[in-house]
């Protein structure tokens, strides 16, 4: 009869210590006391960074204005090509190339409400900070 292999023993055999890949920095989306959804960070240990896509240049390619205010050709990445249309104004998450400086990949886009959102926590970095409603600097009250 066929029998299953039985496991080792033990003897000779080097612990594999348990795989654990950094969790994705998150923020929590809650509106009215509800849960909605959580909204991927940039993970900065990894060289990601914001970005908004200033023009769109054909063949998967995006000009790129970095929160470091540095202009970079982006390229969306093979999985984002067909299911996230990126338009110019998009809050992007991108992370540049280390042996070319001009060049990153897209790795994320926001949409219009969860950009809103990021800039009402105060998330966002000044540099591309083009979503939140500055209060300080409203209209004059009419006499």
């Amino acid at each position: 009869m066929n029998e299953a292999p039985k496991p080792s023993d033990g003897e000779g055999d080097a612990p594999v210590p348990p795989v654990t890949e950094e969790p994705t920095p998150t923020v929590e989306v809650v509106e009215g006391g509800e849960e909605v959804g959580r909204l991927p960070l940039p993970r900065r240990n990894r060289g990601e960074a914001f970005g908004i896509a200033s023009q769109l240049l054909g063949a998967a390619r995006i000009r790129v204005m970095c929160e470091d205010s540095v202009s970079r050709m982006g390229r969306i990445t093979g999985k984002m090509k067909k299911k996230m249309w990126i338009r110019e104004g998009d809050l992007l998450i991108v992370r540049p190339w280390g042996f070319q400086e001009g060049k990153a990949d897209i790795l994320f886009r926001y949409s219009r409400t969860q950009s809103q959102y990021l800039a009402r926590k105060n998330l966002l970095p000044a540099t591309v900070n083009l979503f939140g409603v500055d209060t300080a600097s409203g209209p004059a009250p009419s006499a």
